[in-house]
């Protein structure tokens, strides 16, 4: 029989392995200050959850229902999700590629839960083995978008319910402006998919599934105040072109500078959010 598998790139794998200790390590180190700064988070993840409380999701599946909280960070949803579902026998799992993100859920979290360190594209768990999939603000730290939906939709059961929020391109899009005008020909603002690429690669996997789109604009005091919730919730930069020391000063004030400013004297920062739900055939 024909070999049909593909070799693998090492310098790619090599390249993606570290991309994926780099996600894990920032995440890791900004546990403890994640929660107070993730106001976008927040909402979009609360959106979903008020979703499938509406649709009754999670009381549905009966006495057994079992619930995955994927690339759960904190733990904050996790919790949200074991109330929301009530009741014995439910069982409630939180995973996330950051050992330091779990460590804290874990400290913080209901004894019940069950954490378990895991990459989204590659979950240790079986084939038709969950009834709901909730996944907030993780998938577009992947490589393999594609591929990280594959694994939900394998992982849920017939009739299961997969719900996932990201973000696409166009945001961040001031602060990327304000860096090209400050340090052109240097990347300083993670890159996102398109939201016809995410479309498209959701439909490739995903039997019907709906796609719902808002463009979210929260305000700071100062760009530097910008950059200080991204770090605090593990969010900055992680291309592989990103400066090795510490960004000079003078071109932080060069960004500051193009930065567009509100008649208010305050800056805006637009995220494109996208909420993808799928409910399995039965």
């Amino acid at each position: 029989m024909a070999d049909l598998t593909v070799p693998t790139n090492p310098a790619t794998a090599s390249s993606r392995g570290a991309a994926k200790t780099a996600v894990a390590r920032d995440f890791g180190a900004a546990s403890k200050t994640y929660n107070p700064a993730a106001r976008l988070q927040r909402y979009m993840g609360q959106v979903m959850l008020d979703q499938l409380s509406e649709q009754g999701c999670l009381r549905e599946a009966g006495g057994g229902c079992r619930i995955l909280d994927l690339g759960c960070g904190t733990g904050w949803f996790t919790g949200q999700l074991a109330e929301l579902a009530g009741g014995a026998g439910r069982s409630v799992t939180g995973a996330d590629l950051s050992p330091g993100m779990l460590g804290y859920a874990r400290a913080t979290g209901a004894p019940a839960i069950r954490w378990l360190v895991a990459d989204a594209e590659s979950l240790p768990l079986g084939d038709n083995s969950l009834d709901v999939v909730f996944s907030n603000l993780m998938i577009q730290w992947c490589d393999d978008t594609a591929g990280v939906l594959a694994e939900c939709r394998r992982i849920l059961r017939p009739g299961g319910q997969l719900c996932i929020s990201t973000l696409l391109d166009g945001t961040l899009d001031e602060l990327r402006g304000a860096w090209h005008q400050a340090d052109p020909g240097h990347e300083h603002v993670n890159r996102f998919e398109s939201g016809d690429g995410f479309r498209r690669q959701a439909l490739e996997v995903l039997p019907a599934p709906r796609i719902a789109t808002e463009s979210i604009v929260l305000d700071y005091p100062s760009p530097m105040a910008l950059l200080a919730e991204l770090k605090a919730i593990g969010a900055g930069f992680k291309g592989s072109s990103r400066r090795r020391n510490a960004t000079a000063p003078g071109r932080l004030r060069a960004m500051c500078q193009h930065y567009p400013k509100g008649s208010d004297g305050r800056v805006y920062a637009t995220y494109k959010a996208a909420w993808l739900t799928c409910r399995l055939p039965d």
